[in-house]
């Protein structure tokens, strides 16, 4: 009996051994488990910590553009109202000078070479509109005046028909050069 005790025994320390064995290994099993899902776990919050720096940085860039982009279109539009500015103050000018110009000598011949002009392409029948001031000019020079009208300066010519008109008026000359007179000023500021 004392034999089949020992074997019991030994069966039972047998079994304890294999127990603690496998205690062991699932043991070291799981720790390496443990270490392998530590080292997936911070891989992938490096790799979401790398995707919103990078999106971050996409973002600040883009937020960037645009802060540039705005900046820009604010500083020509804050240009392009100083030139209109200036463009508006410098057609006063002009204006002022015309009208100053209407009362100078040199303002009756200017009259006259419209006139002289105007019958080359209109013909010998023509009825001429001007300012009343103008009128005066108009008939020394033996010219048919029509209705006067409310200008700066210059005149508007017209055949006897009435088919055929050139305005010669200073705003529509201003108008009909506009372009190349901003140019012009635009070169010179």
């Amino acid at each position: 009996m004392v034999s089949s005790y020992m074997s019991i025994e030994s069966f039972l320390n047998e079994i304890d051994n294999r127990k603690r064995k496998e205690l062991v290994d699932l043991e070291k099993d799981l720790n390496e488990k443990k270490s392998k899902l530590q080292k997936e776990m911070e891989l992938n919050i490096k790799e979401i910590q790398e995707h919103f720096v990078k999106e971050a940085k996409i973002k600040s860039d883009r937020e960037y553009a645009r802060i540039i982009e705005a900046s820009k279109l604010e500083a020509k539009k804050i240009l392009f109202d100083a030139i209109n500015a200036n463009l508006l103050s410098a057609f006063s000018v002009i204006k002022q000078e015309i009208e100053n110009y209407t009362k100078d000598p040199q303002y009756k011949h200017t009259i006259e070479i419209m006139i002289n002009t105007s019958i080359k392409k209109l013909g010998q029948d023509i009825i001429v509109h001007s300012r009343e001031e103008d009128k005066s000019i108009l008939k020394e020079m033996g010219i048919t005046t029509g209705t006067p009208i409310k200008t700066l300066g210059g005149i508007i010519i017209e055949n006897k028909e009435g088919t055929k008109e050139l305005d010669l008026t200073f705003e529509e000359l201003l108008r009909a050069h506009e372009d190349q007179i901003k140019s012009f000023l635009t070169e010179k500021m």
